[in-house]
C-alpha cells in the first residue's frame, strides 16, 4: 500500500464516480482500482446495493487492517449498500476466493450499466470474477447500438454479457459459446430479467475448438463474432495464449465471419503492451481481408481518473487505455 489509510482514497474514488450512481442503485461498476489509484491491495465493485472488496494481497492476512477500515467506510459512506463480499485472491480454498458474506444476507442478483437499460444477472459468489466483467462495459454498449438486425457468436462468452447486449439491442440471433454450462445460465437469465426469448440451441456448452470447427463444416457465417479469452487456457483440443500467439485465435475464427462483418477481438494480457498488440493485428490486416476499424476504451472508473490516479501499469497499453485492449475488425471475404 502507499498510504496508511485507504479512506482518503476511498474518498476521492467515491467523488470522481459520483455521475455513476442511479437513485435506484441498480448500476454495476468499479468504485476503486487500488493498483493504480493507490492501494495495489485492495479493488472494490459495486453492483447495485452490494459491495464486493477483492483483497489481492499476496499475503491476505496482512491486509485485514485495511479491509476493515474500507468495510467500516463504505458502509457509512453508502448506507443503502444492504450487503458486502469479500473475495480473497490468494486464499487457499476456493469458497474464500469465490467469496464469503461480510454482512447481509442476499447479494444483488440483477444490474445495469450506468446510464444503460439493459438487465445482466449475476451470481456474485458463482466464481472467483463476480460473473459481469465491468471493463467491457463500453462493449456491450457497442454491441447494442451496432447489431441491429445480426447474427453474432459469443465465443468465451462467461455469462452471456456482450451477447445479452446484443440481443436487447436487437440482433436476429446470438450463440452463446462457453464450457461451462453454469454461466450460461446466468446468461439465460439475462435474457429473462430483458424478456427476450430463449433457445436452447443458442446456449452451447462445449470446447472452443470443437464448436469452432463444427460451424466451419456446416458452413454457418455470422455477422459479429466476439473473442474475449482468458490470456492462456488448454485443453485435449488446443491452447490459447494470448500473450505468444495472440493471432492464433483471430485465424481460427476468422472463416466464420460474414463478408463486411465484425471481429471483435479482446487481449487482456497484462504484460503484452498495446503497441504490441497494434502491431500483431496489423500484421492480420496485411492481406487485405481484415482491417481494424475501431478501438473501444475500457471506462474510466476501471482505470481510475486523472485525479486519482497515482501509479502507472507495468507495461505501457497505448493506443489502448488499459491492459484490457479491445479492437473491433471489419472482415472482408474473398
Amino acid at each position: 500500500m502507499t498510504t496508511d489509510s485507504v479512506a482518503p482514497l476511498l474518498t476521492a474514488a467515491l467523488a470522481a464516480r459520483a455521475d455513476l450512481f442511479d437513485a435506484r442503485h441498480e448500476s454495476a461498476f468499479r468504485l476503486l482500482n487500488g493498483f493504480f489509484e493507490g492501494c495495489p491491495d485492495l479493488v472494490v465493485d459495486l453492483y447495485a446495493r452490494t459491495v464486493v472488496l477483492h483483497n489481492y494481497a499476496d499475503v491476505p492476512e496482512q491486509a485485514q487492517a485495511m479491509l476493515t477500515e474500507a468495510q467500516e467506510y463504505l458502509r457509512a459512506q453508502l448506507p443503502w449498500v444492504n450487503a458486502a463480499i469479500l473475495k480473497t485472491r490468494s486464499a487457499k480454498g476456493a469458497a474464500a476466493r469465490n467469496g464469503v458474506i461480510l454482512y447481509g444476507e442476499k447479494p444483488d442478483r440483477r444490474v445495469r450499466d450506468p446510464q444503460g437499460s439493459v438487465w445482466y444477472a449475476v451470481e456474485l459468489r458463482l466464481n472467483r470474477d463476480a460473473s459481469l466483467y465491468l471493463d467491457t462495459r463500453n462493449l456491450r454498449h457497442w454491441a447494442s447500438h451496432h447489431l441491429k438486425g445480426k447474427t453474432v457468436l459469443n465465443t468465451f462468452a462467461y455469462t452471456g454479457s456482450l451477447g445479452v447486449a446484443a440481443q436487447a439491442g436487437g440482433a436476429s440471433r446470438v450463440v452463446h459459446l462457453d464450457r461451462n454450462r453454469a454461466f450460461l445460465n446466468v446468461a439465460k437469465t439475462s435474457y429473462t430479467l430483458n424478456g427476450l426469448p430463449i433457445h436452447k440451441s443458442d446456449f452451447q456448452a462445449g470446447d472452443f475448438f470443437t464448436q469452432v470447427r463444427h460451424f466451419k463444416r456446416t458452413g454457418e457465417l455470422f455477422d459479429c463474432m466476439f473473442v474475449d479469452p482468458p490470456f492462456f487456457s488448454t485443453t485435449s483440443k488446443g491452447t490459447v495464449d494470448l500473450v505468444n500467439e495472440s493471432h492464433r485465435v483471430i485465424n481460427k475464427v476468422r472463416p466464420l465471419v460474414a463478408d463486411g462483418g465484425y471481429l471483435v477481438a479482446i487481449n487482456n494480457a497484462l504484460f503484452v503492451s498495446g503497441a504490441e498488440y497494434v502491431r500483431t493485428l496489423e500484421s492480420l490486416c496485411a492481406d487485405g481481408y481484415l482491417s481494424i476499424e475501431e478501438l473501444i476504451p475500457v471506462p474510466s472508473d476501471f482505470t481510475g481518473y486523472p485525479q486519482t490516479i497515482v501509479r502507472t501499469p507495468p507495461v505501457d497499453p497505448a493506443p489502448f487505455n488499459h491492459s484490457t485492449k479491445i479492437a473491433v475488425l471489419r472482415v472482408r471475404r474473398k
